[in-house]
């Protein structure tokens, strides 16, 4: 499906060198490049291309959009397989997928914007703007099948949640119940007509599962910023996220709902891995399936998971980072907030390879994680089996949409990482 012929990819570049016509776009994306010109090697870039195709021969992926940038250019943009298999709708550049977690990078960067505005201090209690989180709990395992709930140690902070140490988990574990009884489990909130401010309200009523500081959770910390965000700027999470960032980064393609006036089969189909190949569900309410995205009640804002994209919408914003907070003349951030923002914060909380900045995880040891990167890399990805990372000494991004979930046990993303970096030359 969508595969390229073997060397069509080089004959497009010798053509490309040798017009006299302007580089294109990529939609409202970043500028293109010739791969030569970036420092990469366009014969080794096709083992990436061959390499994504094989999983859609093998049945293993419907499709996605793999984009590669260098030095602010795109040097490397291949869409694979369909959209829709079904239907037999191809893959495209302006693919608009589920980001998922990819969310919390985007609304942590909200939060790094009102701290340089003076609204906030990221070490501020969160309870100062989210009054309800002024005392909260934490419930123990009592070692006899039960637990007990127990006042927090200390007061959560900004930071705490921007660094997923608050203590603050996806409504699982010990004491899930209590969870499943207020009916806030799981990430996904596309399908829910109560208004993210609500939703949180209530989260603080409940135990955590740890004590603020002590551990790496990763949960609703960001959904909790969200509607942070929402009371200090006082506009819905969704209208600042529009006016203050994607707006001027040039995101036209990113959204909590497909608007009505976006054609709807841009949107990529869910699939899920299965013992006989990829298999689709239709079900709207599931977080696995095509989800609400599209005919749901588009009230819960989440800030942690409930983002729409395209790959060359989210190239722009890490470009952004990777130019010390400014892309096209508009300034987002200070180079000083994105280099707090990029270093680790969780000491070895998650191991010796990698740490955890304000909103991405960081790598600290190449040796460590032993796959190829430079340390000060930073990245994330999202529950739909999509990933990004960008790094600052290669000044290098790799952006790679997909819409998998369960992906069953893929190594699309080591090859994937493998691949880019072997086409280096310079």
């Amino acid at each position: 499906m969508n595969r390229r012929p073997v060397g069509a990819l080089s004959k497009i570049l010798v053509l490309l060198v040798t017009s006299a016509v302007p580089l294109p776009l990529v939609g409202q994306g970043l500028p293109r490049a010739i791969p030569a010109d970036v420092g990469l090697s366009p014969e080794r870039l096709e083992r990436l291309s061959d390499a994504l195709e094989s999983y859609v021969d093998n049945g293993r992926l419907a499709g996605g959009v793999a984009l590669v940038a260098r030095h602010g250019k795109v040097a490397y943009v291949h869409s694979f397989g369909s959209r829709d298999v079904e239907s037999g709708l191809r893959m495209t550049e302006d693919a608009i997928f589920r980001i998922a977690s990819q969310t919390k990078a985007i609304v942590s960067t909200a939060i790094l914007m009102l701290q340089e505005e003076g609204l906030l201090l990221i070490s501020d209690r969160v309870s100062r703007y989210l009054p309800e989180y002024g005392e909260t709990t934490v419930v123990e395992d009592d070692g006899n099948g039960g637990f007990d709930v127990v006042p927090a140690a200390r007061p959560i902070t900004i930071r705490d949640l921007l660094t997923h140490t608050a203590g603050v988990a996806y409504g699982g574990g010990v004491g899930s119940e209590l969870w499943e009884e207020a009916g806030i489990q799981g990430w996904y909130f596309a399908d829910r007509a109560e208004p993210i401010r609500e939703t949180v309200r209530r989260m603080a009523t409940l135990p955590f599962p740890a004590q603020p500081g002590d551990r790496y959770v990763y949960g609703y910390s960001t959904d909790i910023l969200g509607a942070l965000v929402e009371v200090v700027s006082g506009e819905p999470l969704d209208e600042f996220l529009e006016r203050r960032i994607f707006e001027p980064l040039g995101m036209t393609s990113t959204f909590f709902y497909l608007p009505e006036a976006i054609d709807r089969t841009r949107l990529a189909t869910v699939y899920s891995a299965s013992p006989d190949g990829i298999v689709r569900t239709d079900d709207v309410s599931a977080m696995v399936g095509q989800g609400a995205y599209v005919d749901g009640p588009r009230t819960s804002f989440s800030g942690g998971a409930g983002l729409l994209s395209t790959a060359p919408d989210y190239a722009r914003f890490l470009q952004m980072f990777l130019n010390g907070g400014e892309l096209d003349g508009v300034r987002l951030l200070s180079r000083k907030t994105v280099e707090l923002m990029t270093v680790n914060h969780v000491g070895e909380l998650l191991g010796d390879a990698t740490g955890f900045g304000l909103g991405f995880s960081v790598l600290r040891d190449l040796g460590a994680r032993g796959q190829p990167g430079s340390v000060g890399e930073f990245g994330w990805g999202g529950a739909y089996h999509s990933t990004y990372w960008a790094d600052p000494v290669e000044d290098l991004l790799v952006v790679y949409m997909t819409q998998l979930i369960p992906a069953g046990g893929l190594d699309d993303h080591a090859k994937l990482r493998a691949l880019v970096y072997q086409a280096i030359i310079d």
